[in-house]
């Protein structure tokens, strides 16, 4: 999970070197991006990743960067169909983005590029063409213009 965080952050600050953000606040999102796992591996993670990085002092920005780094987000629709609370959890900011397609462009510690990820959604749930869609949008907005 560490090797992981760093390697998110790493290709994080890539990313952001094309965009004006925070930098910093795209590290400290990034490498606790995946904090949640300590307590669930979960679709919840991302929640209760939030809840902890609030417990802990940091700000309500870090806190919106990890709950909604999964995928390029997670509607309000398909957060009733996973048992999540309804609302929208799809990234907003260009910090939020950055984070959540820097996880996506990664299997571990490796970066893999958009058809695996798109092939991992793709396995992983039965109605993907959405989720799918904003990955590559997200895709197409953070990547694309600077290949």
């Amino acid at each position: 999970m560490i090797d992981h965080s760093i390697a998110v952050c790493k290709k994080a600050v890539k990313i952001s070197k094309n965009f004006n953000v925070d930098i910093q606040l795209v590290k400290q999102g990034s490498i606790l991006h995946d904090i949640g796992r300590s307590r669930t591996n979960g679709i919840k993670h991302g929640i209760v990743g939030s809840e902890i990085s609030i417990k802990y002092g940091f700000s309500d920005k870090v806190a919106k960067i990890i709950e909604r780094h999964i995928g390029a987000g997670i509607s309000k629709k398909e957060a009733k169909i996973l048992g999540l609370p309804e609302k929208d959890y799809i990234p907003v900011t260009l910090e939020e983005k950055i984070v959540a397609h820097s996880d996506n462009l990664l299997n571990g510690s490796e970066e893999v590029d958009l058809e695996f990820t798109i092939d991992k959604w793709k396995s992983k749930i039965d109605d993907y063409q959405k989720p799918v869609e904003r990955i590559k949008k997200l895709h197409k907005e953070l990547v694309s213009p600077f290949e």
